[in-house]
C-alpha cells in the first residue's frame, strides 16, 4: 500500500479470488468493539462516526443472489473519539429479511435478477418489491435512515443501530413512495444547512419529487432537525432511470439516461426488474434542470430546462457549481460508455471486468442562456479523468460551489476497466493526481472525505480545501477480512490502518457524522 505523485503506469495483476472472496454473508453483529492500529496512529481530532451500508446477506439455503444489489442491507458504524475507535455492525430488520431469516430460504425476488426457488411459475406476475435497505445510510435529525431508492427509507437507533421501522418522515411520504438512496447535503446555500433529495415515479411520463429538510434545529426560525422546509414536483416524457443527482445554490441537475423498459420479462418471471432495461442506440440522454424552491432561478424559470447530454450513462455525479465568470452551469460526472449489467446467466463473482464498460469522469458545461434558445449546442464536454474511477466526492463544504479538489476509487492501471483498488486525489484545477494504492491484494469501497473540525474552507483566509482525512473501508484478500484506512486527505499518506474483526462484503454508500 503505497501512494505516490502520478499513478503508476504498468498494468498490474490483481487474484481475481482476491476480489471474489468478499462476496460472503456477514455471520456477526458486533456491538462497540474496541479497535486499536495495526499501523500508524488514529488521528486524535478525528471524532464522530463512520456510517457505511451494503449488501451483507448475499445467499440463503445453498441459492446466491443474481446480483450483490439484491443483498440484505447492513449498517456498519465506525467510531472515533480522542484517538481511538469502535465497531459496531447490524442488519436493517426489514420486512423481507425478518421473513426470510425465519424461513430459511428466498421468499422474494430481487430488483437485479434474484428469483424465488421454484422456477418461472413461482415468479411470475409477482411484481411485489423487496425492501432490502441497502444502498445509502444518512442522518437526519435524530434518526439514522438507510436508504433504498424504490420504497421508503428506515429508521435506526443512531447509537445501537437498532431498526425502528420504515419512516415515513412525519408524513412527507405516503406508504411504498419511492425515496432516493442519495441525497445531497446542501452546506448553507439558502440559510441553514439542507439534505436535498427526490423520488422518481417512472413510466411512459416520469415524475420527480424534489424535497428539502433541515438537518439542524433552528429555535429562532422555528424549524428542527428533519423538518420538510420546501419541494416542487415535475414531469416529463421517458422512462427515468435516476440514481444520484447535482444540487447547485439555484439548481437541482438530473440526468436522465437514454434507457429503454421492457416489463414483460420481468412479469413473467424471467428477469428481474432492473434486467429489463436497456440502453436506446443512438439516442442522447436529457440533463434536466430544476429550479430550487425559493432560489433566483426559481423566479425566472417555472418550468425545468431540458438540455441534450452527451452519449453514455450516468451512474453518479461528483459536483455541480454556478461559474460565475462565463455563467454556466457546469456538472462532473462518471460516464460509462454503455448501460453496465450483468445478464441472466452470468456469475456476479465470474464477471469478466474487460467485457463491461470502465466509468471516467466528464465535465460538461451548459451555457444557461443558449439552453433556453438553442438547447442542442449549449453543451461542451472534456474529460477530466479517463481512468477507471467511481464513488468521486468533494469537500463537503464545498457541495455545489467549484471545487479545487476531489477524491475517488481508481483501479490501479491506467486504462481498461478492473476492480478498484486505490483512491485518488485530483487537482480538477491543475490536472495533478496523488494516488494510495491497495493493490494487489486490496480493493477499496467508497472513499469519504472528513474535513478537520472547525475547518471552513468556504471562508476566506481559512483552512485549505484538502484539510482533513480520507476513510476508506478496503477488503484484504490476504487476510479475508476488511480493514478501514486513514489517509491524510492532502497528499494521501497513510495515517493507520485498522483490521477489522470483521468481513464486511464489497459496500455501496457511507456518511460521515461528526460527533
Amino acid at each position: 500500500m503505497t501512494a505516490s505523485a502520478t499513478a503508476p503506469a504498468a498494468a498490474p495483476a490483481y487474484d481475481r479470488a482476491d476480489w471474489a472472496s468478499a462476496f460472503r454473508n456477514v455471520g456477526r453483529e458486533l456491538e462497540s468493539v474496541p479497535l486499536g492500529a495495526a499501523r500508524g496512529r488514529i488521528p486524535s481530532e478525528l471524532s464522530g462516526c463512520l456510517y457505511r451500508n451494503g449488501p451483507g446477506r448475499l445467499e440463503r439455503a445453498g441459492r446466491w443472489v443474481h446480483h450483490p444489489f439484491d443483498g440484505d442491507g447492513m449498517i456498519t458504524a465506525l467510531r472515533f473519539e480522542g484517538g481511538r475507535a469502535s465497531l459496531s455492525n447490524r442488519f436493517v430488520r426489514t420486512a423481507g429479511w425478518q421473513a426470510e431469516e425465519e424461513a430459511g430460504r428466498f421468499l422474494c425476488r430481487g430488483v437485479f435478477g434474484t428469483q424465488k426457488p421454484g422456477g418461472m411459475l413461482a415468479n411470475a406476475f409477482d411484481l411485489r418489491l423487496k425492501n432490502i435497505a441497502n444502498t445509502h445510510v444518512v442522518r437526519l435529525g435524530d434518526q439514522l435512515l438507510a436508504l433504498w431508492e424504490a420504497a421508503e427509507p428506515h429508521a435506526l437507533d443512531p447509537d445501537t443501530l437498532e431498526t425502528r421501522g420504515i419512516s415515513m418522515l412525519d408524513g412527507v411520504l405516503k406508504p411504498g413512495e419511492a425515496f432516493s438512496a442519495h441525497p445531497r447535503f446542501d452546506p448553507g446555500h439558502h440559510g441553514g444547512p439542507r439534505m436535498v433529495t427526490f423520488g422518481v415515479k417512472a413510466g411512459p411520463t416520469s415524475t420527480i419529487r424534489l424535497m428539502e429538510f433541515a438537518t439542524a434545529d433552528d429555535p429562532a426560525a422555528g424549524v428542527r432537525a428533519g423538518q420538510l422546509l420546501a419541494e416542487r414536483r415535475d414531469s416529463f416524457r421517458g422512462f427515468a432511470f435516476l440514481h444520484d443527482f447535482a444540487i447547485t445554490p439555484n439548481w437541482a441537475v438530473f440526468l436522465q439516461n437514454a434507457i429503454a423498459f421492457n416489463p414483460l420479462p420481468y412479469v413473467l418471471g424471467q428477469k428481474g426488474a432492473a434486467q429489463c432495461l436497456a440502453s436506446r442506440p443512438g439516442e442522447a440522454g436529457q440533463f434536466w434542470l430544476i429550479p430550487r424552491p425559493g432560489a433566483a432561478a426559481a423566479s425566472r424559470h417555472l418550468r425545468p430546462l431540458r438540455v441534450p447530454a452527451p452519449p453514455g450513462f450516468v451512474f453518479h455525479h461528483l459536483n455541480a457549481f454556478e461559474d460565475p465568470s462565463t455563467g454556466d452551469l457546469v456538472v462532473d460526472s462518471i460516464y460509462y460508455a454503455d448501460f453496465p449489467s450483468i445478464g441472466p446467466g452470468t456469475d456476479f463473482r465470474a464477471v469478466d471486468f474487460e467485457s463491461i464498460p470502465e466509468g471516467q469522469l466528464l465535465r460538461c458545461r451548459i451555457d444557461l442562456e443558449r439552453a433556453q434558445s438553442d438547447p442542442s449546442g449549449a453543451v461542451r464536454h472534456d474529460w477530466l479523468e479517463q481512468r477507471c474511477c467511481e464513488f468521486a466526492m468533494v469537500n463537503p463544504a464545498r457541495q455545489g460551489l467549484e471545487p479545487r479538489y476531489a477524491w475517488m476509487a481508481v483501479a490501479e492501471r491506467e486504462r481498461g476497466n478492473d476492480p478498484l483498488q486505490a483512491i485518488e486525489k485530483l487537482d480538477l484545477t491543475t490536472g495533478e493526481r496523488r494516488v494510495w494504492s491497495a493493490a494487489p491484494r486490496g480493493f477499496v469501497s467508497e472513499p469519504v472525505m472528513v474535513p478537520r473540525p472547525d475547518a471552513d474552507p468556504a471562508a476566506a483566509g481559512s483552512s485549505p480545501e484538502d484539510d482533513g482525512w480520507v476513510l476508506c473501508v478496503v477488503w484484504n484478500g490476504a487476510r479475508c477480512a476488511s480493514d478501514l484506512v486513514i489517509l491524510n486527505a492532502a497528499d494521501l499518506s497513510e495515517q493507520a490502518v485498522l483490521e477489522l474483526p470483521l468481513a464486511i462484503p464489497h459496500g455501496l454508500h457511507g456518511s460521515w457524522v461528526p460527533a
